[in-house]
């Protein structure tokens, strides 16, 4: 198997089913040597008996490629630290960290839990966090002795980070953080020769069915626009020996459509000079407001109702 990929080591998290089953097998054909991590649970976080994981594996070294099987729960510190130990000592080293695994919890904020927040920001944020970290570990050790990676890492935010989206509070808070993390990392990163970039899919998964329904349907004929394997290409991209130049990015992704997202930036401002006062503070807000880009509406909202005067 040759292509963008080939001869590079990837962890891919989460790859059992749905987008991470096709970032796996896409990395394969692109040449890629893969760990497909799966700590295999339901939706409601129950540990299964067996793993889908070895599946994809068996799909990989069906047509020719090589891949083996991994179990750690990604968000257990210790774990993430084996499985990329386990990619080093399976095929000699790690050059692509491709971040999917994560589940969702979905609630309104009032009626939200601490146990249902605390489990959706550990498995998606720190889940990112733990793999990144001793990834990161190996790499600036390679290039401390002279071995300076080509590496990639590629992160999953979503929509509903980057926009929000009502009902997921607890999804929207992890995915902003993800690319939050990006975006620090990828500065971090770049003297060791890593590159850090995230996608924000649009694709029809286990966590999507519920929440958007019928909208997320294969229809009879054309395109699927939905399917997970739309995305997988531009991570394999990403992943890929000819994305050297790009970090720091998040890039949305649904169906055949791609766009480069464009977060926070510095927009109009107002230096006094001096401390403020309330009033002329909220004055001087007010006019700010008025020469500023509104931001887009949150996914599901309904407009935010006026004040009471």
């Amino acid at each position: 198997m040759t292509g963008i990929c080939e001869g590079r080591v990837a962890i891919v998290t989460g790859a059992g089913r749905g987008l991470g089953r096709e970032h796996a097998l896409e990395l394969a054909r692109q040449g890629a040597k893969v760990v497909v991590n799966d700590l295999s649970t339901t939706l409601d976080g129950v540990v299964e008996a067996s793993s889908p994981a070895h599946e994809v594996v068996e799909l990989i070294r069906a047509v020719g490629g090589d891949a083996v099987a991994n179990g750690a729960d990604v968000a257990d510190f210790e774990q993430a630290g084996a499985m990329v130990r386990q990619a080093i000592d399976t095929f000699g080293r790690l050059d692509i960290l491709v971040n999917n695994a994560g589940f969702v919890r979905d609630r309104m904020l009032v009626n939200t839990s601490e146990e249902e927040w605390d489990s959706v920001i550990r498995v998606h944020l720190k889940g990112h966090f733990a793999p990144l970290r001793h990834a990161s570990e190996y790499w600036r050790n390679e290039a401390k002795a002279g071995r300076t990676p080509d590496a990639r890492v590629i992160n999953t935010s979503s929509g509903a980070g980057l926009q929000g989206s009502v009902g997921q509070a607890s999804y929207s808070a992890a995915k902003a953080g993800i690319a939050g993390l990006t975006l620090v990392a990828a500065h971090e990163l770049a003297r060791y020769g890593v590159r850090v970039n995230a996608i924000a899919p649009a694709a029809r998964t286990r966590m999507t069915e519920g929440a958007f329904g019928e909208a997320m349907a294969v229809p009879e004929d054309g395109f699927d626009a939905m399917h997970p394997a739309n995305v997988s290409p531009i991570v394999a991209w990403l992943a890929g020996n000819t994305s050297g130049e790009v970090t720091g990015r998040v890039i949305e992704i649904e169906g055949g459509k791609i766009c480069i997202e464009e977060g926070w930036n510095h927009g109009p401002a107002n230096d006094a000079g001096e401390r403020w006062d309330a009033v002329s503070a909220g004055l001087a807000i007010e006019e700010l407001l008025a020469r500023s880009v509104a931001p887009e509406p949150v996914y599901g909202a309904a407009p935010i109702p006026a004040a009471a005067s």
